[in-house]
């Protein structure tokens, strides 16, 4: 079976030699993510994306925890047990011609790390807003990732049908916390009860409102605003207050510009309601009509200790794809790993042989797939912009470059220093391999940080937030029969460490043997107990460099080496 990527694929005449490009191919991929705050309706509006293109025939209920249907994003048993998405997850679909890699993230701040590499491996972001709670905590930080990276926003206000703020309020708050104008698309005429629909600027039509979950686009009524006087007597009072604000609101916004929306400059703002299959269409043809295809990466190489930059075109014949996720166990009846391939030029095709370039040895995944969350299809062919797994059982971890044998480096894959540490206690020694397999794996999928001292002891588990740690507990009894107790430690935080020389590093770790530890990647780190732990041992020692983010210091242990 072959998976959504081979589909309308074009012919390539000149499959060897120099001259082989990919544009066709990678100028139908749209690859993006959804970001949102907790319950504001984002898995919602991703089952209703993947119905509308024809991806899926059913759409599962995130509210509905005890019914046999759950979201097709949440595969996980604790996510169907709290009704909330824990871990990301990838889902493809063909739309128009096109081939939409879509990317669910976790809502839940606690998970924000899986977000954060998630960001890293798309080329636009839906940020979904729920309409009577305006911009929230969550989205604000999710919102500060994509402007850090000048990812292109598209904006979706959800839950319309509800009682809500005014949309030029929303329209005012958003502006303010994205810190770029809003340029309405659509436009909702009344609100909760009173909600007659939405008027779509691009088409100047009204599509009405009418409840309801099993709708589909064309069951919708739609008025060309040419008939203003039928749309003002039936809607009478929303009419006018909608056409009111309306005109202030795009009075006030700039006309959209392309440039601008790809620069991450400003926002393109959809209303809908996404439990009502309401809106969602405009998003979709949103997604393919203005949010960019793949776009070119930029690939940090060290050579005889000088950093060598080139930027990869994603037309370019050569395969290259960076690991942004590695999940364990999606198959229980297997126990394999998936690592989650973000495509940034070149073909991939079945067969052909790869390298992980951290390692230099060669790639030999048993399977590679692409997804439509836990349901995977073996793919043939895939081009850059695409998410493919490769099932492997080791020798892969987060932010590994994969090529078909190019020297290059991709970075940017975030991993935070942890605020919270947690010592695992196995409650039944004979269970020590089955606890050493599963943290290696779980450390290694990024699910949390696991940390070995140096000096021996129980290993510590590192967290950006406390939900992390009881995921953790639950997969370890779950899928490594490991019953284990977390109990508190000293530690408050870790940095990871390097230094020019291996003699001043040498020093360091012998003035500081209890705080040094290895991480999954076998990263060495130092652990404190205070805020003030790594000013007094910088002070110290002023010639070791204490890092935040591992990929600094991996970019300097490269500098270095």
């Amino acid at each position: 079976m072959t998976g959504l990527a081979t589909t309308g694929a074009a012919c390539h005449p000149h499959e060897s030699g120099p001259l082989v490009t990919y544009a066709n191919e990678t100028r139908r991929r749209r690859t993006f993510a959804i970001i949102s705050h907790p319950d504001a309706g984002k898995t919602t509006l991703t089952e209703k994306l993947l119905l509308f293109s024809g991806a899926i025939q059913i759409a599962g209920s995130v509210k509905a925890r005890k019914a046999s249907r759950h979201a097709t994003s949440d595969w996980m048993e604790i996510e169907k047990q709290r009704g909330i998405s824990v871990a990301s997850s990838v889902m493809q679909m063909l739309y128009r011609d096109h081939v939409i890699n879509l990317l669910d993230t976790p809502g839940h701040k606690d998970f924000s790390e899986d977000t954060y590499r998630v960001l890293t491996a798309v080329d636009s972001a839906l940020m979904v807003i729920d309409a009577a709670n305006g911009v929230e905590a969550q989205t604000r930080r999710l919102i500060e990732v994509c402007r850090q990276r000048d990812t292109p926003i598209i904006t979706f206000v959800n839950k319309m049908d509800r009682e809500v703020r005014d949309p030029l309020d929303i329209l005012d708050e958003v502006e303010r916390e994205l810190g770029m104008p809003c340029v309405p698309m659509t436009w909702p005429v009344g609100q909760g009860k009173s909600f007659g629909g939405i008027v779509n600027l691009r088409t100047q039509a009204m599509t009405v409102f009418d409840s309801g979950s099993e709708r589909l686009p064309q069951d919708f009524e739609t008025i060309p605003l040419a008939e203003q006087a039928q749309l003002a007597e039936r809607f009478a009072l929303e009419w006018q207050t909608a056409m009111d604000s309306m005109e202030l609101a795009t009075g006030a916004s700039p006309a959209f510009d392309e440039e601008a929306f790809l620069a991450g400059k400003q926002t393109p703002v959809f209303f809908g309601s996404g439990v009502n299959n309401f809106g969602v269409m405009e998003v979709l043809d949103a997604l393919v009509d203005l949010a960019p295809a793949p776009k070119p990466r930029t690939s940090n190489l060290i050579v005889n200790k000088q950093p060598v930059v080139k930027d990869i075109q994603p037309e370019d014949s050569a395969f290259s794809g960076v690991v942004f996720k590695v999940q364990a166990n999606m198959d229980a009846n297997h126990r394999d790993r998936i690592a989650f391939v973000r495509m940034a030029s070149g073909k991939y095709t079945s067969g052909m042989k790869l390298k992980v370039q951290r390692t230099g040895k060669e790639l030999r995944p048993t399977s590679v797939v692409t997804f439509l969350s836990q349901r995977r299809e073996a793919v043939d062919e895939a081009y850059a912009g695409d998410i493919i797994g490769f099932t492997t059982h080791g020798g892969v971890q987060l932010g590994d470059t994969i090529t078909d044998g190019a020297n290059l480096q991709f970075t940017g894959l975030p991993f935070f220093a942890p605020e919270l540490f947690m010592t695992v206690i196995l409650k039944n020694p004979l269970r020590t391999k089955q606890l050493q397999t599963g943290l290696d794996q779980l450390g290694e999928e990024g699910a949390i940080q696991v940390f070995k001292p140096e000096i021996g002891g129980p290993m510590l588990l590192g967290a950006v937030g406390q939900l992390q740690f009881e995921v953790v507990q639950h997969r370890l009894k779950a899928e490594y029969d490991c019953d284990v107790r977390l109990e508190g430690c000293q530690y408050t935080g870790a940095r990871w460490i390097t230094a020019d020389t291996p003699a001043e590093l040498r020093e360091f770790t012998n003035a500081y043997p209890q705080r040094m530890a290895l991480d999954a990647a076998g990263t060495l780190a130092y652990l404190c107990t205070s805020p003030y732990d790594v000013r007094l041992a910088q002070e110290r020692f002023p010639k070791i460099h204490f890092h935040p983010l591992r990929e600094h210091a991996g970019l300097a242990l490269g500098s270095a080496g």
